[in-house]
């Protein structure tokens, strides 16, 4: 199995030292490189092979969050802050996980499962194989259920995690939205509010900016009318 390169980015040497002795505590995970700041930050991206970044919000010069927006193809990334009032942010940013400081060895390690799913995903595809699977595995537990593409009604943003409801039962999936997004069929779903992703073979009818599923009624963005009227053949 490849390890995971690691950085830890935060300004802080306490919280350094101690998120390297949880890195040391788990196989699989390598760290490369420590670093004060986004500059060093910088520096290790360029000359590293970086996986996965442990990522302080509260720094000088440059946040961690506005350090992330600056990057184009940033790598997995895990927030580490003292400070709950930038989760929101850090998720809408597509991060893994957000970690408030203190870091329990516990909440570090539910976290590095995340980024475990996350590259599962990423690595599900085969190249040179056309034909998408149907279907996706979400854990619940310490288990990985198969969830057909057509059991899902729509999937729900619940702040650190979603919720998926299909046409029986609910699941929660460790996953963002943005996730979901990127990994189901754009021919079948569509992000159609910032907290929804609707399942548009289960719509039965639209009234006012409300779309109606089987048993459930979700709201959708002015915004997003149009494509779903034309995603929809309306």
């Amino acid at each position: 199995m490849k390890k995971i390169n690691c950085m830890i980015v935060d300004d802080e040497p306490i919280a350094r030292d101690i998120l390297q002795t949880y890195i040391q505590r788990v196989p699989g995970l390598e760290l490369v490189k420590s670093c004060r700041n986004a500059t060093e930050a910088y520096e290790g991206l360029y000359n590293q092979q970086i996986d996965l970044v442990f990522l302080d919000i509260q720094m000088p010069l440059i946040t961690g969050t506005a350090f992330m927006r600056s990057l184009r193809k940033p790598p997995l990334v895990i927030f580490t802050t003292a400070y709950s009032t930038y989760a929101v942010e850090g998720f809408e940013l597509n991060s893994v996980d957000y970690l408030l400081k203190p870091i329990t060895f516990e909440r570090f390690y539910q976290a590095i499962q995340k980024v475990n799913e996350r590259i599962a995903i990423k690595h599900a595809a085969v190249p040179g194989i056309q034909h998408q699977p149907d279907y996706l595995f979400i854990r619940q537990d310490n288990r990985l259920v198969r969830v057909e593409h057509d059991q899902i009604l729509y999937i729900q943003a619940e702040r650190d995690f979603s919720s998926v409801y299909l046409k029986e039962t609910r699941l929660f999936a460790g996953m963002h939205l943005k996730l979901f997004e990127d990994i189901l069929p754009q021919t079948q779903f569509l992000r159609v509010h910032r907290s929804y992703i609707v399942n548009l073979k289960a719509v039965r009818a639209i009234k006012g900016n409300v779309i109606e599923l089987e048993n459930a009624e979700i709201p959708f963005s002015p915004s997003n009318r149009e494509e779903l009227f034309q995603r929809l053949g309306l």
